[in-house]
């Protein structure tokens, strides 16, 4: 490795200094090349503009002094410029009275009467025939139904899966919250679906269209998911239409992007020969492109599904019907029994409905072993599929439409004695973790947070933004800090990147430990990455029922959700930047006699820079994901901030300006951690 790249390992004993090579006489002749390292005709590294090269202690001590100075500057300022909070701030009176103003001109503004009003009425149309649908066929017809598609879609093995799916949600007793909760995801992915897909087919034909969406897309997935709820509440009032508004702009943003992706990628030589026959660029679309991305597409529609899923329980904060208000009312209470069935019956809609999409985009392969058996088969399961439906909907019509009540199992008290007996049990080790999180890092890191002057913190940020990025990112950082400031909520910010910076620092630790270790040991990652996948399927608010049952109402409930929620998408991409290190750097390491843990330390953790800087920014945006749903648990914050506006009418200003405070929030820890991966892994001043 060359002397310029960080983390080279040096053999056990090597010195200081420039390197010196054995005389063996007098040179008998003119070079007969550059010298190593340098091409012909280059003229040495010190001769290029006078380029100097900066010692490894420089951006260290600048660092430290930078350190020394604001340490200096909270001592001498502490407890001055502090922008204490203000439940009447002028942000919030303004936004109250936008939405006073918008409430005044729905009935007779072109532009409500018009546009939002048709969009309203289009949209709730949707959601309304789902929902009379769905209801109208019974819990016996609803079951066979989604049996039959299974069936069609995968075998009798999906169909099966898909009937006790929607069976487990009458024996967990919340079969009319779950039938409500699936028309609106249904009604949410429709509709998401309807203008994703031809969108990314768009831009995966066109690059222009491409470059066009990418900035808004990345947006879009920036923003914490309750961000949406805000101007749906302001256009579309609360209810129903504004709930499945917010998650299809949610949930439509992968739609586009792996279906364009889809499209991209489609085999040149397959358009190329679809070309070359005479096929018009439609033909090609129809006969080519889309069925080769069949596959992709259909991995499209399943994350539209699963991004839908994850925003039922914040929907639920602007009236969406269905378990979402279950969830709401049991967080809100601090009880798991009523939190529990609302909860796995999300998960196993999730299952279900992956399974059945993800079945229908892969098709199993039937190998013909006589002419037309392939066809008969399919025959074969359509039949049983139609059969299948069909008694569903005539038992639905002879039975009671809801599901019998004796049926249902009762989990509330269990449930609830199960965490009354942990809590007494484990009280002495709970009390003692939480306590020392919050002695140790919360309170201390709140109260330099909030002590500070406002301008030294963004100071701060400028520095540490410059540092990583550079001036633009820097400033971006900073403006978007300093408008959380204008918008009246400096402390409520400062508690919540209080939280959100102690949350990050637990989840990259845990996570870097369990990548490390999986991208050390194939038996590991063998057994980690099963346990990773589910994980990553359930929805986030699901890791707040063990730690409610746990730790109370604490904002350390808030904090261990978090780690939970992040840890697996950390653990997996510190996994594949360790473990993608290039191989020639790792042998380069090992013949100089690098240990393994100087390999660790000083190749493979510095080389993989940019797959940590990505693990940290995946885990900002996932935590600042808790924020709204942690405020409900004793968080406080920016999170409790936006329940407390969209369920008192009263506080709407506050509760929209801490929605935006929040989105601000993540792009001033975007920006920072985005900036620094782009940096260089060594650097020379000139």
């Amino acid at each position: 490795m060359s002397s310029g790249t960080v983390g080279a390992a040096e053999p056990a004993g090597a010195q200081a200094g420039p390197p010196t090579e054995p005389s063996t006489g007098p040179p008998t002749g003119p070079p007969t090349g550059p010298p190593a390292g340098r091409t012909a005709g280059s003229a040495p590294p010190a001769a290029r503009r006078g380029a100097v090269r900066v010692p490894r202690w420089t951006p260290a001590l600048a660092a430290a002094g930078l350190a020394v100075a604001a340490c200096a500057a909270y001592a001498a300022f502490q407890g001055t410029a502090t922008l204490p909070h203000d439940d009447d701030a002028a942000p919030f009176r303004i936004i109250a009275d936008l939405r006073a103003w918008a409430d005044a001109e729905r009935n007779r503004s072109p532009f409500f009467l018009f546009l939002v009003n048709y969009v309203r009425l289009g949209v709730g149309g949707v959601h309304d025939l789902l929902h009379l649908v769905l209801h109208g066929l019974g819990w016996a017809g609803l079951a066979g139904c989604a049996g039959a598609l299974g069936w069609l879609a995968g075998g009798a093995r999906t169909g099966l899966l898909a009937v006790a799916g929607f069976g487990a949600f009458g024996v967990l007793g919340v079969w009319q919250a779950s039938v409500d909760t699936l028309a609106l995801v249904l009604a949410a992915v429709l509709l998401s679906l309807a203008v994703g897909l031809p969108l990314g087919v768009w831009a995966g034909l066109s690059p222009r269209l491409r470059r066009l969406l990418t900035p808004l897309l990345d947006v879009m997935q920036i923003m914490p998911t309750f961000a949406y709820l805000a101007p749906m509440v302001l256009l579309f009032q609360i209810g129903p239409a504004a709930a499945t508004v917010a998650t299809m702009v949610y949930a439509i943003p992968p739609a586009i992007r792996i279906t364009a992706l889809a499209v991209e990628q489609v085999s040149p030589a397959a358009v190329e020969a679809s070309e070359s026959l005479g096929a018009t660029r439609a033909q090609t679309l129809r006969g080519v492109r889309l069925p080769l991305a069949r596959g992709t597409i259909g991995l499209a529609a399943g994350q539209t599904i699963m991004m839908a899923l994850s925003m039922v329980v914040i929907a639920a904060l602007i009236a969406a019907p269905g378990l979402g208000s279950d969830v709401i009312r049991g967080l809100s209470r601090a009880d798991v029994g009523l939190m529990l069935p609302a909860g796995l019956a999300i998960v196993v809609m999730a299952v279900v409905l992956d399974r059945v999409v993800t079945a229908a985009a892969h098709p199993p392969h039937e190998e013909a072993l006589e002419p037309g058996a392939a066809a008969r088969r399919s025959r074969s399961r359509r039949a049983a599929a139609g059969a299948l439906a069909a008694t569903g909907i005539l038992l639905g019509r002879l039975l009671p439409a809801e599901f019998p009540g004796a049926w249902a199992l009762d989990f509330a008290g269990p449930v609830n004695d199960a965490v009354d007996w942990a809590k007494t049990s484990w009280y002495g080790l709970t009390q003692a973790v939480g306590g020392a999180v919050a002695e140790g890092l919360l309170n201390p890191l709140q109260t330099v947070l909030t002590e500070a002057p406002w301008w030294l913190v963004a100071a701060v940020a400028l520095a540490i933004g410059w540092r990583t990025g550079g001036p633009r990112p820097a400033a971006a950082a900073t403006a978007c800090l300093l408008a959380t400031a204008l918008l009246g909520l400096w402390q409520h910010t400062m508690e919540t990147l209080t939280t959100v910076l102690v949350a990050v620092a637990l989840t990259l630790l845990a996570g870097l430990v369990l990548g490390v270790a999986a991208a050390r040991s194939p038996r590991f990652a063998a057994v980690q990455r099963p346990l990773l996948d589910a994980a990553q399927t359930l929805p986030a608010f699901v890791y707040l029922l063990p730690a409610l049952a746990l730790f109370g109402a604490t904002r350390f409930t808030a904090i261990f959700a978090s780690v939970v929620y992040a840890v697996p998408a950390v653990a997996r991409l510190v996994e594949e930047g360790v473990r993608n290190v290039a191989p020639g750097a790792v042998e380069a390491a090992l013949s100089c006699g690098s240990t393994e843990r100087q390999l660790l330390w000083k190749v493979r953790l510095p080389m993989a820079r940019p797959a940590l800087l990505l693990a940290a920014n995946q885990g900002i945006v996932m935590t600042l994901a808790m924020v709204v749903v942690g405020g409900l648990v004793g968080a406080g914050g920016l999170g409790y901030d936006v329940v407390s506006g969209f369920s008192q009418r009263s506080d709407f200003g506050m509760g929209f300006a801490a929605g935006i405070a929040t989105v601000l929030l993540g792009v001033t820890l975007d920006r920072i951690t985005q900036g620094a991966g782009r940096r260089p892994l060594s650097r020379t001043s000139t």
